[in-house]
């Protein structure tokens, strides 16, 4: 890759993350919404994690047909790197030119894994910030979510990666948040996997931020996370043994996060288990981190690793009932 064409799309990127969002001119309330989809519109389509089968390209197009999108594929969507889809340099490549492609209207990742972390400090900030789209995506693109909500203010979507299975569940929630730019209220469906399990009784308002527990526990540290202070977290995982999320949820407010919130969502917390050893149960862990809290809090909620799943906008003002499992958007969150 060439040196200028990679410092077109990157810019100064690694410095502009260093810089305090008060000296970009960026108030902390200055949300932008992106534009909303419109059949026609073309979806870019990247690897910013790990590798995928490429049969997964002609599916997701498939699907994005279906809604009347057409298709861009990133240079760089096939490349290996071991365990990642490429170096992190031509990952957060991909990142950076579609975001700067004006004919690109939505970036959608084919899948999670791991490495989103990894190219944080290359993506440009500013960039992204000035030319607004839907970035949509979950598990590990949670760190392009948040980093990119909190960097560039701009209102991301915790959805189905490229190679998840688009259900007419997720698909009707797609169409009525994406395309029509609906104030919806997300609410569970009467599956198994839709039970709620109330942990504090209530409502609260906030602005939605949150993902995948494991990913936000190795940001913490790091420039690329939001203001807590009135935010309803959401938090889903899977394959964790019970102490793991005790384990992630102790560092979560050991770094004074859980008192800084105003609501507690936990989706679901896919094939995790108590393992072979003496072990308390995931309620049993909720209640201890969440109840001291006395904030509004349930289990249960359509997010994570399950079919049928929610789209989230991360950075919108919501209203949670804890008591009902219903997460209401107070606005569009596209214009």
């Amino acid at each position: 890759m060439e040196r200028r064409k990679f410092l077109t799309t990157c810019g100064v990127a690694t410095l502009a993350t260093q810089i305090p969002l008060k000296t970009l001119a960026i108030s902390p309330n200055n949300i932008i919404k992106p534009p909303r989809l419109k059949p026609g519109d073309t979806v870019g389509l990247i690897a910013p994690a790990g590798i995928f089968d490429p049969k997964y390209i002609e599916i997701a197009k498939g699907y994005l047909t279906a809604l009347g999108l057409n298709t861009k594929v990133g240079n760089h969507i096939l490349d290996h790197y071991g365990y990642l889809a490429g170096k992190d340099s031509d990952r957060a490549q991909d990142v950076n030119a579609m975001f700067a492609d004006n004919s690109v209207k939505a970036i959608l990742a084919m899948r999670g894994g791991w490495g989103c972390n990894r190219i944080l400090p290359l993506l440009n900030y500013p960039l992204i910030r000035s030319h607004p789209k839907i970035l949509m995506g979950y598990s590990d693109i949670t760190s392009l979510l948040i980093a990119i909500n909190a960097r560039s203010r701009i209102v991301t979507f915790h959805g189905p990666v490229a190679t998840s299975t688009w259900t007419p569940f997720m698909l009707d929630y797609l169409k009525q948040i994406l395309f029509n730019a609906e104030a919806v209220t997300l609410k569970n469906n009467n599956t198994k996997e839709g039970k709620v399990q109330t942990i504090v009784s209530g409502k609260a308002k906030g602005k939605l931020v949150g993902g995948n527990l494991s990913v936000i526990a190795a940001m913490l540290g790091s420039n690329y996370l939001p203001v807590w202070q009135q935010r309803i977290l959401f938090i889903e995982d899977t394959n964790e043994d019970v102490y793991r999320i005790d384990r992630m949820l102790t560092q979560l407010q050991n770094a004074g996060i859980l008192n800084r919130i105003s609501g507690f969502i936990f989706g679901q917390c896919t094939d995790c288990s108590m393992g072979d050893e003496p072990s308390l149960t995931l309620m049993q862990v909720l209640q201890d981190h969440i109840l001291p809290l006395k904030i509004p809090a349930w289990y249960g909620s359509m997010i994570g690793h399950i079919q049928d799943k929610f789209i989230l906008p991360v950075g919108l003002d919501v209203e949670i009932d804890a008591d009902a499992g219903t997460i209401s958007f107070n606005e569009s969150a596209v214009s």
